[in-house]
Formats: C-alpha cells, sequence, structure tokens
C-alpha cells in the first residue's frame, strides 16, 4: 500500500477525501442493498453482494485502490448489463477511478495501518535524536 502513495493526504485534502469516500461508499452500499432486494437472478445478486461490500471498503478507507478499482467495474458491469441510467454509474466509476488514483487520504484505514511511522534513532552517547 505505501508504494502506492508517497503521502496520505492530511489536513483539508483528508477531509475533501474522506467526504468523496463517504458519498462514493454510501452510495454504493445503498445501490447494493437495492439491487439485493428486488433481483432474483443470479447477476444482479452478485452484483448487489459486491457493491455492498465495496462501499463499506470505501467507506471506511480500507484498501482504497483496490475499492476504487472494484467501484469502477461494478459501475461499468451496472450499465453495460442492467441497463441502469448511465449518469449515476459514470459519476460513480469517474469517483472510484478518482480514490483508486489519488488514495484515501489521512482520515482511513489505509493510512492507520500502512501510513508513514516515525523511527527514532539513538546515538552512541545515549541520547536520543529527534
Amino acid at each position: 500500500m505505501r508504494r502506492l502513495f508517497s503521502n496520505f493526504a492530511s489536513g483539508w485534502p483528508a477531509l475533501g477525501l474522506l467526504l468523496l469516500r463517504i458519498v462514493a461508499g454510501g452510495s454504493q452500499i445503498i445501490d447494493g442493498i437495492i439491487g439485493l432486494h428486488g433481483s432474483q437472478p443470479v447477476f444482479p445478486l452478485i452484483l448487489g453482494v459486491l457493491s455492498v461490500g465495496d462501499g463499506a471498503m470505501l467507506l471506511v478507507g480500507l484498501w482504497t485502490p483496490l475499492g476504487g478499482s472494484l467501484l469502477v467495474a461494478v459501475s461499468a458491469g451496472e450499465m453495460l448489463v442492467l441497463h441502469k441510467n448511465l449518469y449515476p454509474g459514470i459519476l460513480l466509476a469517474a469517483m472510484g477511478a478518482g480514490l483508486a488514483l489519488v488514495g484515501p487520504g489521512a482520515v482511513s484505514i489505509d493510512a492507520w495501518m500502512f501510513g508513514l511511522k516515525k523511527i527514532y534513532i539513538e546515538k552512541l552517547n545515549g541520547s536520543p535524536r529527534r
């Protein structure tokens, strides 16, 4: 994960990415729940389960590059196979691509797990260096 992002954005950009993740993840969860309730065939059921899981990953900021890529794939699948309205699918796919490319921000589980760590090195005489 750390190889993908040189730095996890903090401050106002982190709040912007958090807002983007909340909107994209929440929309994907709602879309998946609606798909689970109204579908009998297998493919819409699989898309619904993927949508709920992907939305939850994006919401908390866990494995964001994978979640963003999955958001693009699920949105494209819904547009192509289920022939839904194109505009929400295009918007969600663009949000997923942006999150996959930019990263989750500092307010995420990814930043907590894979963020930059401080390492203190002590001198030979014993006093810590900061």
